[in-house]
C-alpha cells in the first residue's frame, strides 16, 4: 500500500508540474505577441515618416503623393551600396526644342526663333521672305528674344520691314548666314527706298558673322543719267582733260529685267532707340548700305561694307536726324561717302575706321532746296583713308539755313587721296545750280594731324560770300603730293576765317586770320 501511495503522490506532482508549466508558456506567448505588435507598429511609423520625407523632396516622381505599401519588415534601411530590387521607373519625357511659333519649350517661353523652323529653305532660290516675317512676328512678342539666321545657308529675301512699336525690347537679330536680294524687278514694284528695315524698336541688335548682299550691279547699270553724282568731280582735272562726268559702271552680271529708278538702301533703322550693328558684312547694295534715320543711341563696330569704288551713290553708313552715335572698328569700301552725316545729327563720335575706296567722311550735303540743316558736336579721329576722292569734308548747298558747329577732324592718315581737306558751300550735284545768298552757317571747325599723300589738291575751303566760315583751325597739317594722272593744285581758300596754330605742309597762306570784317551776328534763321 505504501508503494501505491508513493506512485499516487508522484502522479499528482507530475500533474501539478504540467499545469504550472502550461500557465508559464501562455504568459510568455502573450508577452511575445504584444512585443511583436509594438515593434511592427514602430517600424511602420518610421517607414511612413521616411516615405513622406522622400516624397516631399522628389514630388515629380510620385504624382501628388500616391499611397505605397510598406516594405517587408526590416530593422534598418538598406545600405546605399546594396542594389534595391528593380521597380517600374517613371517615364520622364526629355523636352525637345519646339518650333518657335509655338513659343514654349520645357515649361518656359522660348526666346530663340530660327527662321528654318518657320519654313525658310535657305537654298538661295526659294523666296524666304514670309518665313522671316513669321519668325520676327513670333520673336516680337518676347522680350530679349533672338531671331537666328543660321550659318551655311543662303536666304533669298525680298523687301521686308521688321517693325514695332509694340514689339518687346532688346531683340537680337543673329545673322550668321547670308541674305541675298532679288535680282528680278517684280518684288520691287515701282521702286522702294529700303530692302531690309527695322523700325520703331527699343534695344535692337543685328550681329553675327553673316552677309547681307544687295546684288546691286543691275541697279548701278540702270541708274538714270539725271541721278545725283558727287559734285567734287569738278575739282579733279586729269592731265589730258579726259575726265568723265560719271565713272564707268561695273559690268552687268545679275540683271533680270529692268529695275525701277528708285534704288533701295540695303539695311535701314528708323525711329529706334539703342541700336547696335556689329560683326556683319554688307556688300553690293543698290544704293546706301547702312542707314540710321531718327535714331537715338547708335553703336556700330567691327563690321564691314564692301562695294566697288565706281558703284554710284553707295554710301557706307548714312546718318540722318540721329543722336549719340558711336562708330568704330569698321572697314568701309564703297562708291560714295564712307560715312555721311546729314541734318539733325549731334554727338557723333567716329574713330578707328578704315575708309577706301570711297569719297571719304562727309558732313552733308546740307541745305538742299532751301531747307534748314542743324549738325553739332561731331568728332572724327584715328582714321585711315586710302585711294578715296575726299578725306574729311563739309558740303552745303546755296540757299540753305541753319548751322554746323563744333566739328573736330583729328589724326587722319591719308594715302593717295585726291582732296584730303574740303569745305564746299557751293555744292551742286546737278548740271546747273543758281547762285543764292542764304547759306548754312559754319563755325568751330578744327583740322589737326591730317597727314599723308594727295593726288590733286591738299586743301579746298570754299565758303559762302554772304556767310563766311568762322573759327576754322588748322594744326599739324602735313600733306605731300603724289604725282599721278591729275593736275596738282595749291591750297585754296575763299571767305574762310580762323587760325593756323602750327606751320603746315604745304603752307596754307590763304586762310584769313581772325574774323571777317563784317561778321554778321547769327539770326534766328541760322540758329538751330
Amino acid at each position: 500500500m505504501k508503494g501505491v501511495g508513493l506512485r499516487r503522490h508522484t502522479f499528482m506532482f507530475l500533474v501539478a508540474f504540467l499545469v504550472w508549466s502550461s500557465s508559464i508558456e501562455t504568459c510568455i506567448a502573450r508577452k511575445s505577441k504584444h512585443w511583436r505588435q509594438r515593434r511592427h507598429a514602430a517600424s511602420v511609423s518610421l517607414y511612413k515618416k521616411k516615405t513622406k520625407d522622400h516624397s516631399h523632396g522628389h514630388h515629380n516622381y510620385h504624382n501628388g503623393g500616391t499611397k505605397t505599401k510598406p516594405p517587408p519588415y526590416k530593422t534598418t534601411p538598406p545600405s546605399p551600396k546594396v542594389k534595391a530590387p528593380p521597380s517600374p521607373k517613371p517615364k520622364v519625357k526629355v523636352p525637345s526644342i519646339p518650333p518657335p511659333q509655338k513659343g514654349y519649350g520645357n515649361g518656359q517661353q522660348s526666346k530663340v526663333f530660327d527662321v528654318l523652323h518657320f519654313g525658310a529653305k535657305g537654298d538661295g532660290k526659294a523666296d524666304d521672305t514670309k518665313a522671316f516675317q513669321a519668325a520676327w512676328a513670333a520673336a516680337c512678342k518676347v522680350e530679349a528674344s533672338t531671331v537666328v539666321v543660321p550659318a551655311k545657308f543662303i536666304f533669298l529675301v525680298g523687301p521686308i520691314s521688321f517693325s514695332g512699336p509694340y514689339c518687346q525690347a532688346n531683340t537680337v537679330f543673329q545673322l550668321d548666314g547670308t541674305i541675298i536680294a532679288p535680282t528680278d524687278s517684280k518684288p520691287w514694284g515701282k521702286g522702294i527706298l529700303q530692302w531690309l528695315e527695322f523700325t520703331k524698336l527699343k534695344g535692337i541688335t543685328v550681329q553675327g558673322k553673316g552677309i547681307i548682299d544687295g546684288r546691286g550691279s543691275g541697279w548701278w547699270l540702270e541708274a538714270p543719267y539725271e541721278d545725283p553724282y558727287d559734285d567734287e568731280r569738278k575739282l579733279i582735272i586729269p592731265l589730258k582733260n579726259t575726265v568723265q562726268e560719271r565713272p564707268p559702271m561695273p559690268v552687268r552680271n545679275e540683271l533680270s529685267g529692268k529695275m525701277p529708278s528708285i534704288k533701295p538702301t540695303a539695311l535701314r533703322f528708323y525711329g529706334s532707340f539703342n541700336v547696335t550693328v556689329t560683326g556683319i558684312t554688307i556688300q553690293n547694295s543698290p544704293q546706301c548700305h547702312l542707314k540710321f534715320d531718327n535714331c537715338i543711341g547708335v553703336v556700330v563696330h567691327d563690321m564691314s561694307v564692301s562695294s566697288p569704288g565706281d558703284s554710284p551713290n553707295t554710301d557706307g553708313i548714312h546718318l540722318q536726324n540721329s543722336k549719340d552715335v558711336l562708330i568704330h572698328g569698321t572697314t568701309l569700301a564703297c562708291g560714295d561717302d564712307c560715312v555721311s552725316i546729314q541734318t539733325g545729327c549731334s554727338n557723333v563720335y567716329i574713330h578707328n575706321v578704315n575708309c577706301g575706296p570711297g569719297h571719304g567722311i562727309s558732313i552733308g550735303s546740307l541745305g538742299k532746296d532751301n531747307t534748314k540743316a542743324c549738325v553739332s558736336n561731331i568728332t572724327v579721329r584715328d582714321i585711315m583713308m586710302h585711294n578715296t576722292m575726299n578725306g574729311v569734308r563739309i558740303k552745303t548747298w546755296q540757299g540753305g539755313s541753319g548751322n554746323v558747329q563744333g566739328v573736330l577732324f583729328s589724326n587722319i592718315q591719308v594715302s593717295e587721296v585726291q582732296l584730303p581737306i574740303v569745305i564746299d558751300q557751293f555744292y551742286c550735284d546737278k548740271r546747273t545750280c543758281k547762285n543764292q545768298t542764304a547759306a548754312v552757317a559754319l563755325s568751330g571747325i578744327t583740322y589737326e594731324k591730317i597727314r599723308g599723300t594727295y593726288t590733286v589738291k591738299p586743301v579746298h575751303l570754299a565758303c559762302s560770300d554772304s556767310l563766311p566760315c568762322i573759327g576754322v583751325t588748322l594744326s599739324a597739317i602735313q600733306l605731300k603730293p603724289m604725282q599721278e594722272r591729275y593736275h596738282l593744285y595749291d591750297p585754296f581758300c575763299w571767305q574762310s576765317y580762323g587760325e593756323l596754330t602750327t606751320p603746315t605742309v604745304p603752307p596754307i597762306a590763304c586762310l584769313q586770320i581772325g574774323k571777317p570784317p563784317n561778321n554778321r551776328v547769327q539770326s534766328n534763321y541760322d540758329v538751330c
